[in-house]
């Protein structure tokens, strides 16, 4: 599983190597990808995984083996989690460096020594024992696969935007960013040329859109980080009663209830007093730094649910200012973003999507199929089949546009002051909700904005 963390030391003896391929992925490794896990199952489950694996898969990967009987490995997979390169292949010093030297053998076999690109067809497709438990028939094409994250961002990025009103309709598609937000966030943006982002993965080529460099900004916890705070607040249970009695779900009901308590001012005014760091489970990007933990500051003694929408609030801003922060990383590097391209889970949640155009001052795109993920594997599909000559064509055909939010101006200034500005290094530097702390040395004499 992506968020399973055990694997901090082998993650952290894996960096020291200052390895080459390490460049690829941020210039250092995630606890979230691939080769520390191996690693650890090799020191820890020896007898009872690691010498009887006959094959280690990324879940996309086994799905497609399960339906296929097909081994071959999705260029996405590899590329994205297992220091695969798209133009060299697997280098043997890496392997050999960290300590597991032994998948080397036999041609990698155990990993991948056949690497298809994404939306290649897989061998004679579904397999009639397949085909059985699916409830579909035998020889259905069968796509080599995506990484979820990525099949969300094939699904929308490549939207017919015209008669939007939006700047990118004349821009080339390098200037949208994807957000595939659920439990997690990822941030897709890609490029003609290779960006090398500190703290930010990538760059990847041809790891989600064919004959493109991948850049994956990400952040470890949001769908899961709103749900902890909203759940573990001592007016959640009046609010699971009030949200039941109109037949609302709970987000459906903060939502309104923030409205009623925001009076004349702009919704994100809320916040002036409260901050969150939204770091609870490390920062995957920019920092880079998986020890990172949470903070709230600006806590009063009362609890009521005024508090847990405020509360609330501040957590979807906090999320919203992370994705700034890994924007601006990017556009360090030298990309150029002009459009946000949400979907995902959160993409349902109007304050989620406002909050997002507010903060980042871009246009958030939302796609016709709010579930883009299945977008994303339909393409696929439809590369596999025949169906289309192009995972580029099928993009074209396949992905549109649902609504566009723009951001609010009145919102802009606020947002701005009490955040602050952003360049300086990333060392000195924390996000709390609407405004920047910096971080400083014992015995420096700092003052408050």
């Amino acid at each position: 599983m992506w968020l399973d963390h055990r694997a901090v030391s082998q993650v952290h003896r894996i960096n020291k190597t200052k390895h080459s391929v390490l460049q690829y992925v941020g210039g250092v490794m995630s606890v979230e990808m691939q080769a520390p896990k191996l690693l650890w199952l090799k020191e820890n489950l020896r007898e009872t995984c690691w010498d009887e694996a006959g094959h280690f898969f990324d879940l996309p990967d086994f799905l497609s083996w399960k339906a296929t009987g097909v081994t071959a490995r999705s260029l996405c997979s590899l590329v994205c989690k297992w220091t695969y390169s798209a133009e060299k292949g697997w280098d043997d010093s890496f392997w050999k460096m960290v300590g597991l030297e032994d998948l080397v053998a036999d041609n990698y076999s155990k990993i991948g020594n056949q690497v298809l690109p994404p939306g290649t067809s897989l061998g004679n497709g579904l397999t009639p024992e397949a085909a059985k438990d699916l409830g579909l028939p035998a020889g259905i094409a069968v796509a080599a696969s995506l990484i979820d994250a990525h099949a969300g961002g094939l699904g929308v990025i490549g939207a017919d935007v015209r008669g939007h009103g939006l700047a990118c309709e004349g821009l080339p598609v390098t200037s949208r960013l994807a957000i595939i937000c659920g439990t997690s966030s990822c941030h897709m943006g890609i490029s003609k040329n290779p960006i090398f982002v500190p703290g930010v993965w990538g760059p990847y080529f041809s790891a989600m859109v064919p004959g493109f460099w991948l850049n994956e900004g990400g952040q470890s916890v949001t769908g899961k980080l709103i749900d902890h705070m909203v759940q573990g607040h001592a007016a959640f249970p009046e609010l699971q009663a009030k949200a039941t009695a109109r037949c609302q779900s709970i987000y459906a009901y903060l939502n309104s209830h923030l409205d009623l308590i925001k009076k004349a001012q702009p919704v994100g005014f809320l916040t002036v007093d409260l901050h969150v760091w939204p770091d609870f489970h490390g920062n995957r990007s920019p920092l880079a730094d998986l020890t990172l933990k949470g903070m709230v500051t600006g806590l009063k003694l009362s609890q009521d649910l005024d508090d847990l929408a405020i509360l609330y609030l501040a957590t979807v801003q906090a999320i919203a200012f992370g994705t700034r922060l890994i924007i601006e990383a990017m556009e360090s590097a030298g990309h150029s973003i002009s459009t946000l391209f949400l979907c995902g889970g959160l993409g349902k949640n109007p304050l989620f999507v406002q909050m997002h155009a507010d903060i980042t001052g871009m246009p958030v795109v939302l796609s016709q199929e709010v579930e883009s993920v299945l977008v994303g594997a339909a393409i696929l599909g439809a590369c596999a089949s025949g169906d289309f000559a192009s995972v580029q064509e099928a993009m074209a055909r396949m992905s549109k546009v649902g609504k566009v939010v723009f951001p609010r101006h009145e919102d802009k200034s606020f947002h701005r002051h009490h955040h602050g500005d952003r360049n300086f290094t990333k060392s000195h530097r924390i996000s709390c909700g609407t405004r920047t702390w910096e971080s400083f040395n014992p015995g420096e004499t700092v003052l408050g904005s």
